[in-house]
């Protein structure tokens, strides 16, 4: 790899940029040096949506080979647009009209001050581009999880997305923009020079395996979800980063006969589809997991290899089985997923090595209940304060295997081992539902934070449990959701 400025497509033309640092944001560019201020600074952390633009990318299965996804500017570094496009609100109107998301928005009052407006349209617009029939409520919703109104309300907005579709439909031109994708694939593979930190990007697992065997300290970047933080609100300067994005080896979900391969470079949006169809049960944490543009972004082995004591999607692929396939040079090995997390933000990955894929057991059958939620203050865009993943087979009314594991209980997700024997060997019943519950005392000694008490996480960890019994077992007819209650 030999040094090269980052390029990428905006406004009609390949961009080429050099001499800013390597973890200068996306949205840092787009106000400083490209005077586009349409995009707004709100949170710098991902949270408000005020930052949202569009990232198009190759994609043969899409419309017009062109991939649009919503992502948050203000924690993606500027050369992961390496050999992509980049929209902004500037970019919708065409002829002196606007576009008919940004029309709707103006018919129904969508906006009073204005701040977020922009994040909002962009939301908007890369839904308008992947569907062609109106959304659902319930999926405008999910849509604008990453979006914070201040002012106007949520219910205009709402109303502008269905709206947008009343109007005659403006068709974007995908042609030109996967043409110039095109061109930039040809480049060699990125390696940035940027200040202090470089910025490499294979294009192979090989490329990767030798890069960060010869560079063990360097500093893996996938969605940048997380590591973006750590440079807005840490103000930490990192050493060199090998990003994982251009990796397509890494971005594959295979079937084999009984497990679900999910490469580490899979984002969670694609990853969770995947678990869904898998296992319905998936569904609620799914739509709960951070928001639509951070489940564009950040990448199911990000998640896991990020090791977090409420990393939502732990507990849940703990439950069931899941492991890890990780690589250190040519070599693979394979671990239970819960044999990663040897202590709070320590992992069993040795020096140079990589999570490669996540392997989850599928083919479930009507003996085998499985359930994972996540319990957190607010219903979208929040951090856990319990996450649990319950995995139960039942033979003949008796429990002939039980995964029990929680989040935000211990310094790691973990498996609650006392309690899984209270269940193993039992009959399938309150009483002995009652039991496990208690048994988790014995599992966990929670800490008490900023987001919940030790006390409320020990009563909601029992009460997760028992609500699964309620969903699984002979009570299964009671309402376990608001949503499920009739009037």
């Amino acid at each position: 790899m030999s040094a090269r400025p980052i390029q990428f497509y905006f406004r009609g033309a390949i961009q080429q940029i050099s001499g800013l640092p390597a973890t200068r944001s996306v949205l840092q560019w787009l106000r400083d040096e490209a005077s586009a201020t349409g995009t707004k600074e709100g949170c710098a952390e991902g949270d408000c949506g005020a930052c949202t633009v569009v990232i198009g990318e190759r994609d043969d299965s899409a419309r017009g080979g062109l991939k649009l996804t919503a992502v948050n500017a203000c924690i993606q570094f500027l050369p992961t647009l390496d050999g992509k496009a980049l929209f902004t609100v500037e970019d919708l109107a065409a002829d002196g009209e606007l576009h008919p998301v940004q029309q709707a928005m103006v018919d129904c009052h969508g906006s009073q001050c204005g701040f977020c407006t922009p994040g909002f349209v962009m939301s908007l617009w890369a839904d308008y581009e992947n569907r062609a029939a109106p959304p659902t409520r319930e999926h405008t919703l999910s849509v604008l999880s990453g979006n914070l109104c201040r002012c106007t309300g949520y219910r205009p907005i709402i109303d502008a997305a269905a709206s947008a579709y009343g109007k005659p439909r403006i068709e974007f031109d995908r042609a030109p923009v996967r043409a110039a994708l095109d061109q930039l694939a040809a480049l060699p593979p990125l390696e940035y020079h940027g200040e202090s930190t470089r910025f490499l990007a294979p294009r192979t697992v090989d490329a990767l395996a030798h890069l960060h065997l010869a560079q063990p300290d360097a500093r893996l970047l996938a969605g940048s979800t997380d590591v973006g933080l750590w440079v807005t609100k840490q103000m930490r300067t990192l050493p060199d980063l090998i990003y994982l994005g251009a990796i397509a080896e890494l971005r594959t979900i295979d079937r084999e006969t009984d497990h679900l391969v999910i490469g580490a470079g899979v984002t969670l949006n694609d990853a969770f589809a995947a678990l869904v169809a898998e296992h319905p049960a998936w569904r609620e944490l799914a739509e709960r997991f951070a928001s639509m543009p951070i489940r564009n972004a950040g990448t199911l082995g990000g998640n896991i290899a990020n090791g977090s004591p409420i990393g939502d999607s732990m507990p849940g692929l703990i439950a069931l089985g899941a492991s890890v396939v990780l690589q250190r040079g040519e070599a693979t090995r394979e671990i239970a997923l819960e044999d990663l997390y040897l202590g709070y933000q320590r992992s069993a990955l040795q020096s140079g090595e990589f999570v490669r894929a996540i392997r989850v057991p599928c083919k479930p059958t009507a003996s085998s209940l499985f359930r994972t939620w996540k319990v957190s203050k607010r219903a979208d865009q929040d951090i856990a304060a319990v996450c649990a993943g319950v995995a139960v087979t039942i033979n003949a009314d008796v429990v002939v295997s039980a995964r029990v594991a929680f989040g935000g209980m211990a310094a790691t997700p973990s498996r609650a081992r006392v309690c899984e024997a209270a269940l193993t060997g039992m009959a399938w019943s309150a009483d002995t539902v009652r039991s496990a519950m208690q048994a988790l005392d014995a599992d966990f000694t929670p800490l008490t934070d900023m987001r919940a008490s030790a006390d409320y996480r020990r009563v909601v960890a029992r009460n997760l449990l028992w609500r699964f019994w309620l969903e699984t077992g002979g009570e299964s007819t009671t309402p376990t959701r608001l949503a499920e209650v009739s009037a």
